[in-house]
């Protein structure tokens, strides 16, 4: 069983920066990959950013260049640095693990960017 914790959305206006924060209940060296999905009204949750074990990260097309994933192993905790924010970014960010085949999710956050 994995808990997640998300942190760190709110409002901000185009072109600002937010950072999250997603804090793990277990070693993340016993996670397979954890990362960063996002919800906006009335579309399917997609991937944002993605961090495995071993380090390999991959990001979704319409954030690649202004998002960065990153982990601090001692915190338990996974980040997503959300630069250049444009409007089109506001949704639920989720964060995600998978841990032997199974999947676990944190309750969200919302990010908002105004125009």
């Amino acid at each position: 069983q994995v808990q997640l914790v998300e942190s760190g959305g709110g409002l901000v206006q185009a072109g600002g920066s937010l950072r999250l924060a997603c804090a793990a209940s277990v070693s993340l060296n016993s996670i397979d990959a954890m990362g960063w999905y996002r919800q906006a009204p009335g579309k399917q949750r997609e991937l944002v950013a993605r961090i495995t074990r071993g380090g390999s990260t991959n990001y979704g097309d319409s954030v690649k260049g202004r998002f960065t994933i990153s982990r601090d192993n001692f915190k338990l905790t996974v980040y997503l640095q959300m630069n250049s924010l444009k409007p089109e970014d506001t949704a639920v960010y989720y964060c995600g693990a998978t841990l032997w085949l199974r999947d676990y999710w944190g309750q969200g956050t919302q990010v908002t960017v105004s125009s």
